[in-house]
């Protein structure tokens, strides 16, 4: 499906977060089209360890409500993604995902064998960073869910106020553990165009090769002696 109205640097500029939506269903077309492009994000050794969750039902979409403590775009917006970060991915052996990436000519046996030795992984997991890692690479898909929703025409709101626990139970993995909840998106039809809040300006938030001394975090003072 080739339907996208918007070139990216449009879409970025135009896209708002929606706190309510019109009740109008989306056509499963472009419910597929954004799943397409969500699977398309990068992942740190395209271990692609984040997955999506499509919730369109009532009864999902009222448990994600109360997962989110009464917010009401679940409610209102006709589909629901739940983005999933599963630190534990790389332990199984993910052999297509190497073979795969050797048929298209992206990886070289080099770089196939340092993905079967797990080395960052096995880094990542003695710094406690697993699951930080995975919610990262969660992100990535959902920003790109974010970005085509907008050039498609759509509306969508990230989510980042909810109980895990109920989320998980909502899409019927209360018992995973292992398992994180990176971030829900609403995702239908506005009722309205949401004016831009703003930025601050570019120099305020992009530095050249050192982030700025005056805004590093100040040293207190030590404190006095008995």
């Amino acid at each position: 499906m080739e339907t996208q109205t918007l070139s990216v640097p449009a879409a970025i500029r135009a896209r708002r977060t929606t706190r309510h939506f019109r009740p109008e269903p989306l056509a499963s077309e472009l419910i597929d089209e954004l799943l397409d492009l969500a699977v398309q994000a990068p992942s740190a050794w395209n271990m692609q360890d984040r997955s999506i969750v499509v919730v369109t039902s009532e009864s999902g979409r009222q448990a994600l409500s109360k997962a989110a403590f009464g917010q009401p775009q679940p409610l209102e917006a006709p589909v629901v993604l739940v983005f999933v970060a599963d630190p534990t991915a790389w332990q199984d052996s993910n052999a297509d995902i190497a073979e795969l990436a050797g048929r298209n000519g992206a990886w070289n046996a080099e770089f196939a064998a340092m993905f079967h030795s797990r080395n960052e992984f096995q880094s990542l997991r003695e710094r406690g960073l697993l699951r930080e890692n995975a919610v990262k690479n969660a992100m990535i898909a959902a920003t790109y869910v974010m970005l085509a929703a907008t050039s498609l025409g759509l509306s969508s709101a990230p989510m980042n106020g909810w109980d895990p626990d109920l989320v998980k139970q909502a899409i019927g993995i209360g018992d995973r553990d292992d398992l994180a909840i990176a971030v829900l998106v609403a995702v239908g039809y506005s009722d309205a165009t949401p004016p831009h809040p703003g930025r601050r300006p570019r120099e305020q938030a992009v530095f050249t090769e050192q982030y700025p001394v005056s805004l590093c975090a100040p040293t207190l003072p030590a404190p006095a002696g008995n």
